[in-house]
């Protein structure tokens, strides 16, 4: 794919910061100046060669554009909320992250229209959504001023861009919302206590696409076991950190390629023993 080369390594500097610090309002920073530099790349290729055909162009400002700007309004969002939290009690904290919910699910109701059609995988509309030309200032909202050019920009790319931001903060902010419910019931499980010898050498996307399927096949307590128990588990078995595994999640699930990359990697690979026992 023309762009993949790109995008995969966009993808592999934020999973890097994922991993570099705890500072929720260091990464948010950084996410931003990572974003800026690879959007700005991004339209200077789109400027040089532009597009062989209409339907490439909607193709990459439906879903190669977004899956970067998408980023940039996550962390630039990220950073307001964050900047903006409470230092006090678990109590006034779960509010104010609950209130921050709220406000986020008003962007869904008033582009209630346009969610469903680009949820729907709808098509019938995308020349004038996705080409370029042919805006619609009904549609702009607060955070469009970031890179609005006629050249780079389409009606409708910005709000599938804030449809994902949008998705990975509401689930960032419910997982802060259980880490401090879950202080608050002080619910230390001793689960796995002796320390373990194993470690997870590849991964962490793949041990969550893992843990996903598991859960999704109902092999474990017949379906019943929820993704935060086999992470936690997860995490203490193989001595790993998986951080945000719900926001990893929506990243996989928004792979244009192979959703289930390791599940095939698995597959190969024990395909491969069969056939070196047999040989």
């Amino acid at each position: 794919m023309k762009y993949q080369k790109l995008i995969s390594e966009f993808e592999t500097k934020l999973e890097a910061l994922e991993t570099c610090t705890e500072d929720i309002l260091y990464k948010a920073e950084t996410g931003i100046t990572y974003t800026e530099r690879w959007i700005k790349t991004l339209r200077k290729k789109v400027l040089k060669t532009g597009f062989s055909s209409t339907v490439e162009e909607i193709f990459f400002f439906k879903h190669i554009k977004p899956q970067i700007f998408s980023k940039l309004i996550y962390f630039a969002k990220l950073f307001q909320i964050e900047s903006k939290r409470p230092r006090s009690s678990s109590k006034f904290q779960i509010k104010y992250l609950n209130s921050q919910i709220n406000k986020l699910q008003v962007f869904f109701n008033d582009n209630l229209e346009f969610y469903h059609y680009y949820r729907r995988g709808a098509t019938s509309l995308d020349e004038e959504y996705f080409v370029r030309g042919k805006s619609d200032l009904r549609t702009a909202t607060d955070f469009f001023n970031f890179y609005v050019d006629e050249k780079f920009s389409t009606c409708q790319d910005g709000t599938v861009a804030a449809i994902m931001a949008y998705d990975m903060l509401i689930v960032y902010l419910q997982q802060e919302i259980e880490k401090l419910e879950n202080n608050n019931d002080n619910q230390n499980t001793n689960l796995m206590k002796q320390s373990s010898r194993l470690f997870w050498t590849g991964n962490k996307t793949e041990l969550i696409e893992l843990i996903y399927a598991l859960q999704s096949s109902g092999s474990i307590n017949s379906g019943t076991a929820d993704i935060k128990e086999l992470a936690t588990l997860f995490e203490q078995v193989f001595n790993i950190e998986l951080g945000n595994y719900y926001h990893t999640f929506i990243e996989i699930r928004a792979r244009k390629g192979s959703k289930t990359k390791f599940m095939e990697k698995l597959e190969e690979a024990l395909l491969k023993r069969f056939e070196e026992s047999d040989a």
